[in-house]
């Protein structure tokens, strides 16, 4: 049987969500502890990778057992119990066999979070960028990656991918207090896109680009002509969406 996993992390302490040899991954503290509840091996799959050091509001993975899971509250609260403190459980949600974390994801949300000033708060949780920004021009570009585009020219360089193509469906600034939030949503993501797109458009932002400059950068599908990649602190998963899943 098979089930999806609802859970959120703090990705400080993390290289990232994928199990790795020589690093520690959310994805084997998952896998750990579904080891001693279950009494045996379980692997995971995750709804995609996410760099060392983003968070995920919210992040789905799939596993199989052999017998069904009757009471759910149960099950989430001793899980919880093996899990680290930065490591939460949500939901868990019996799916038919065939469904698939990653494959089975129609879109995916991410938002960026900038302070505006020192915030201690938000320390580790955020990108502290103080220069003058002109929200409205990052906006009016923002707008430009909305719709089907090659996202080359923002994609992390030699990565194994079958296309650079993505549809973007959302794309846009919005200010809360001192705070700055960048939110995108997509029906797939390319490595380190999310966090190159940010730095492109504080770029604009700062009118270090023109819009002959945007259109030039789309074309050269080089990452070496977009702007700078942003830090990961900053950067949260917080939604994935699938046809046979109710959103929150």
């Amino acid at each position: 049987m098979r089930y999806f996993l609802e859970l959120s992390f703090l990705g400080t302490n993390y290289h990232g969500w994928q199990r790795q040899q020589n690093a520690h991954a959310v994805q084997q503290e998952l896998e750990n502890a579904l080891k001693i509840l279950l009494r045996r091996d379980t692997e995971t799959t995750g709804c995609g990778r996410t760099d060392t050091g983003v968070h995920a509001r919210k992040f789905f993975c799939h596993f199989d057992v052999i017998e069904s899971i009757d009471n759910y509250s149960h099950f989430i609260h001793h899980l919880n119990s093996l899990l680290p403190k930065d490591i939460s459980v949500i939901n868990i949600h019996h799916v038919k066999d065939e469904a698939h974390a990653r494959f089975d994801a129609t879109s995916r949300t991410y938002e960026y979070i900038i302070t505006r000033r020192k915030d201690a708060l938000l320390q580790g949780l955020s990108f502290q960028f103080e220069y003058p920004l002109d929200i409205e021009r990052m906006n009016y570009f923002a707008k430009t990656f909305i719709g089907q585009h090659d996202f080359a020219s923002f994609s992390k360089s030699r990565t194994q991918v079958k296309t650079t193509l993505c549809i973007v469906s959302e794309a846009a600034w919005k200010t809360e207090a001192h705070k700055l939030i960048f939110r995108i949503s997509a029906d797939r993501f390319l490595r380190n896109m999310v966090r190159a797109i940010v730095g492109t458009l504080l770029e604009a932002g700062e009118n270090k680009i023109s819009e002959n400059d945007f259109k030039a950068i789309f074309e050269s599908k080089n990452r070496s002509e977009a702007g700078m990649s942003v830090p990961a602190c900053g950067l949260y998963l917080c939604d994935v969406k699938y046809p046979y899943i109710k959103s929150n």
